[in-house]
């Protein structure tokens, strides 16, 4: 099945588009922009949307839903948010359709436009803290700490599958606090949340740090981040964590009684959210020439078994063992499948589990069960080995699946690692950028928009973030000579 996966080395864009396609976990839909997770990539997605929604409810949140559409109105608002998000907003102007006159099958009403137009939701800041304006009256109301998971649309034209659709999927946090400290303590805590989850499950090391004033989120004060470098030594923002301020708490004038002497203030809000983005980057993070390279604790499955016979009587023979197996591994909390379709040989078998990336394959034949062992072959090095079928089987296999997490993780820290620079010049600088390996450069900058954009414009490097344990160190900016008190992190990003 993975005959013919285009080589990462020699066209990185195509390998990932084609490796989405091929190990089934999305493709393009009829509409522009859009796509359809199939089940295989849904199933990774649940096991990510599971894993942050306890963590989130561990935190304190709850889970809310609010509506699609936005009132036009609504946007306009909070003026730095309507401007960050306006050429990127659908907008619904009528309600109804009906047949053409001239036969041309069916037509916008007219006479069905509506008073006020609605937008589709790029992100729900707007109609959250207009419910939150009849939720919170004292201080007793706060903190309020919802969580969202649903879909928004931002009409991009240039999309790539997971990480840049028109529609995709993702949770949105919406919190309101008493104080400006507890506001930014939210937010923080929120940006450690998600570095948990990317590098204990994702298996994916981050940075964390702190947008610039030009990459941060329209209408927040602050926006706190978590960055990944990918195998082509660009980077990928995989969540972001926004400080509000009191800014959509004085648009929507969401109020409330303090505790000292009930004089009313004004809440301060955060938001903070991860989407499907993060499966593209799971894929190209980890991934492989042969496919897809999935950590045990997001794979749909971690352990499939792969019976090898020629007769019923040794499949009979087999299942016996196999499932003897799969109950086993099941008490210790392992997915398993055990694939004993007659449609397709153990070859084809293995070669497609090697392209969806299941991290542990288990092949019995009637050879291993003369000898009680059977042939164990890990994913993400691609090694085969011989395990006796003992009282510890299901025990060492555990230990095995933390092994492959581990070194996955390990894998990437490594690339990481070995693609992080320091550039001291402009020069030293744009040759580390230009490079085709790519990475994360760490460089001093004045502080300034005016080059910030200047760097971008020519290079395409961005500043990632300004990183939370960023060492204070005098430097002049590689661009302007201007004094700079320590260093950035730059890169080509997604």
């Amino acid at each position: 099945m993975s005959k013919g996966l285009p080589k990462r080395s020699e066209d990185y864009s195509l390998w990932y588009n084609e490796l989405v396609k091929r190990a089934d976990l999305a493709e393009n839909s009829a509409v522009r922009g859009c796509m359809v997770i199939k089940p295989y990539g849904y199933a990774i997605w649940e096991k990510m949307q599971a894993t942050l929604d306890e963590m989130f409810k561990d935190t304190g949140h709850s889970n809310a839903y609010f509506p699609l559409f936005i009132p036009k109105s609504y946007l306009s608002k909070e003026a730095d948010h309507v401007e960050g998000f306006a050429k990127e907003c659908a907008v619904v102007t009528h309600y109804r359709l009906k047949n053409d006159e001239n036969g041309n099958g069916v037509v916008v009403d007219p006479d069905a436009k509506l008073e006020e137009e609605l937008i589709v939701r790029p992100t729900s800041e707007t109609v959250i803290w207009n419910s939150y304006k009849n939720w919170i009256q004292s201080y007793r109301d706060l903190p309020l700490l919802i969580n969202q998971w649903a879909n928004v649309v931002r009409w991009e034209m240039r999309t790539r599958l997971f990480l840049r659709t028109a529609e995709f999927l993702w949770q949105e946090g919406h919190t309101a606090h008493a104080t400006r400290q507890e506001a930014i303590d939210e937010t923080v805590q929120m940006m450690n949340v998600y570095a948990t989850f990317a590098e204990e499950y994702l298996a994916l090391p981050v940075l964390k740090g702190v947008k610039t004033e030009s990459e941060r989120f329209a209408g927040a004060e602050d926006t706190y981040c978590i960055e990944a470098l990918m195998q082509d030594g660009k980077a990928l923002q995989a969540g972001t964590s926004h400080f509000l301020g009191q800014n959509f708490a004085k648009a929507f004038d969401v109020k409330f009684a303090n505790k000292e002497g009930g004089a009313m203030e004004y809440v301060w809000g955060t938001s903070w959210g991860v989407s499907t983005r993060l499966m593209g980057a799971l894929i190209m993070a980890h991934s492989d020439d042969n496919g897809l390279v999935l950590p045990p604790k997001l794979a749909p499955f971690q352990v499939v078994i792969v019976p090898i016979f020629r007769s019923e009587e040794q499949l009979a023979e087999i299942s016996e063992v196999a499932n003897k197996i799969k109950a086993d591994l099941k008490k210790f909390g392992i997915s398993v499948k055990y694939d004993d379709r007659d449609t397709h040989k153990p070859g084809w078998k293995f070669a497609e589990y090697e392209l969806k990336g299941t991290p542990v394959r288990i092949a019995i034949g009637p050879k291993d069960l003369e000898n009680g062992t059977v042939e164990v072959a890990r994913r993400d090095l691609l090694e085969k080995n011989v395990m006796p079928m003992d009282d510890d089987f299901a025990q060492n296999i555990s230990v095995l699946l933390d092994n492959i997490q581990d070194t996955i993780y390990q894998k990437a820290l490594k690339y990481r690692e070995e693609h992080s620079f320091k550039a001291d010049s402009y020069d030293e600088f744009k040759k580390i950028i230009s490079s085709e390996a790519g990475g994360f450069v760490y460089a001093h900058w004045d502080g300034t928009a005016e080059t910030e954009e200047k760097i971008k414009n020519e290079t395409k490097a961005t500043i990632r973030c300004i990183p939370i344990d960023q060492v204070e160190e005098e430097g002049k900016c590689v661009y302007s000579g201007a004094p700079s008190k320590g260093r950035v992190v730059f890169a080509k990003a997604y």
